[in-house]
């Protein structure tokens, strides 16, 4: 899969128009045994991989869970 990013320009911004929300890598979203770490960690690169440079977290939704296993 070799697209390229597309981009949006908000005044003098360049933004990407995909980004990677990691809050079901909090477990916000998630039921029974809880987030799935390992599949958070393959997640993270993968999007790297496809030119993804907005990973979207925020501490508010489990602290720090989704920045550690992000690392």
């Amino acid at each position: 899969m070799s697209s390229a990013m597309q981009y949006a320009i908000p005044g003098s911004l360049r933004v990407p128009r995909i980004g990677l929300g990691a809050m079901t890598m909090a477990g916000t979203y998630t039921s029974g045994d809880g987030p799935d770490d390992a599949e958070s960690i393959r997640a993270v690169p993968s999007a790297l991989d496809r030119g993804v440079t907005h990973i979207d977290s925020a501490e508010s939704r489990h602290p720090f869970h989704s920045e550690e296993t992000g690392a």
